[in-house]
């Protein structure tokens, strides 16, 4: 997609106050414009200008003037949501962040951090590091992503099965609605039951309600040792119904991945190892803490792992066995769009004992449909990225991709799950979002929408349909 320049500049009076802003740091320039037009999505379309905040009350008289303009106001962080989150479909500004990426403190004794929006995940992670301690949301993006996209998409991450999701590891933000006004949401402390919770309510909604600024986030303790073991099945079947035994048992794992049978072979083409004669889904457990009760814990994802169709399970004997392990399941997403560059990733969840029939059913769907599905994700929160092949330059294929695409949300609402489970909904999903969430919900959503940003700047078309 080619993008072109926005119909109508911004007025002149906006551009001029703008200016008084923020300086050298507003660009309208399309060539300038572009980098922040696009995201991992890979849509594109041209902002009428972007700017680089530097402080919170920068983003407050942004505000104020793009909704005094009416003027469309979009914040981005890095730009790798995956759904058109952060795309300025209908132009307007782009807020950047990334000269906003400072780790303003870290409260040891309260397993505390604070920082700037713009701040990368695993800067957050090395500052929390040490002090021995780490910040839950861990996605394949943590190297680049900004812990302020990372709320605004509810980011997980291969350890949200036994540490949550962003939204289960912020205490409190701050943020700015449509109108300029500062919001200070949650409090420093893990108990807090004063007012309404505003924060669990802005991590996750895209930007379309405030725009944070600053997080204050909650650190957990490093736990002292990690083992890693591969679990090989003889078929698909076999490795969705080992996933409702791991989640059954007392010790949770610190991480479980599933890989279906092509993704197997993608990862085997990647880079070769002893897996097993007859490999048609692969589990990768994890488990940590205290290095003298490990052995328990290995013993006991070990009984739940075994059962009908193991045909080997084995523990990485290094960490270097342990990272090529890692460095299989995470080359997938980007091995897969060489392989398919239009392919389409639907990132689901179904509840983890659904598991088995809803890889079963995608099945039956890729045959029904002639489209090659391929499955893997984090198969301890049901949390699966399915990703249909298919080349949507050619009208047959897209048709199909699309139909199969349908079938295949159908499919995950009848097992009682949902569309989207850590990439958001941004474009992508939007106008399924009404299959999931009933009207009388929706309508309140629009409302809560309305009451925020009440000329409906704050990034629009995005998260529900009709905004």
């Amino acid at each position: 997609m080619t993008p072109t320049a926005p119909a109508t500049p911004l007025p002149a009076a906006l551009c001029e106050r703008l200016a008084g802003i923020f300086g050298e740091r507003l660009r309208t320039a399309p060539a300038d414009c572009l980098p922040y037009g696009y995201d991992n999505s890979r849509r594109v379309a041209l902002p009428q200008a972007v700017v680089f905040a530097q402080t919170h009350d920068e983003v407050a008289a942004l505000a104020a003037a793009c909704h005094e303009h009416g003027t469309v106001l979009i914040a981005r962080g890095r730009g790798t949501n995956t759904t058109g989150a952060t795309v300025p479909v209908h132009g307007g500004v782009v807020l950047s962040f990334e000269r906003m990426a400072k780790i303003l403190r870290v409260s040891p004794g309260d397993r505390l951090l604070e920082c700037e929006a713009g701040a990368v995940n695993g800067d957050v992670q090395a500052a929390a590091g040490q002090h021995g301690l780490f910040w839950a949301p861990d996605p394949t993006s943590l190297g680049y992503s900004a812990v302020g996209g990372n709320l605004a998409c509810n980011a997980g991450g291969p350890r949200a099965v036994k540490y949550g999701t962003a939204r289960d590891n912020v205490l409190g933000l701050r943020a700015v609605t449509a109108t300029g006004r500062t919001l200070k949401t949650g409090c420093y402390t893990t108990k807090g039951v004063v007012g309404y919770d505003l924060t669990r309510l802005i991590v996750g909604s895209e930007g379309t309600l405030a725009i944070i600024t600053e997080a204050s986030l909650k650190l957990l303790p490093r736990p002292e040792t990690v083992r890693t073991l591969r679990a090989c099945y003889r078929d698909e079947a076999s490795a969705a119904a080992a996933v409702s035994r791991l989640m059954a048992q007392p010790e949770t794992p610190s991480a479980l991945e599933f890989m279906d049978g092509d993704s197997v072979k993608l990862a085997q083409d990647y880079q070769r190892s002893d897996l097993p004669d007859g490999t048609g889904a692969l589990l990768i457990v994890e488990v940590d803490g205290y290095t003298e009760a490990i052995g328990a814990a290995v013993k006991a994802v070990s009984a739940a792992a075994a059962g009908d169709g193991l045909l080997e399970l084995k523990a990485a004997g290094s960490e270097a066995e342990s990272e090529a392990l890692w460095t299989a399941r995470k080359v997938l997403s980007p091995a897969l769009r060489k392989l398919a560059p239009n392919k389409i990733n639907e990132d689901i969840a179904v509840p983890v004992s659904r598991m088995a029939e809803l890889i079963a059913g995608l099945r039956r769907l890729s045959a029904e449909h002639g489209i090659r599905i391929v499955n893997f994700g984090h198969a301890g929160n049901g949390n699966i990225h399915v990703n249909l092949l298919g080349d949507t330059s050619d009208p047959a294929q897209r048709e199909a991709l699309h139909k199969c695409l349908e079938a295949a949300l159908r499919l995950v609402l009848s097992l009682e799950g949902t569309i989207s489970g850590e990439h958001g909904v941004g474009i992508e999903k939007r106008d399924y979002v009404g299959w999931e969430v009933a009207a009388d919900t929706l309508a309140m959503m629009r409302e809560l929408k309305r009451v925020f940003d009440p000329k409906g700047i704050l990034n629009p078309g995005k998260c529900l349909p009709g905004i």
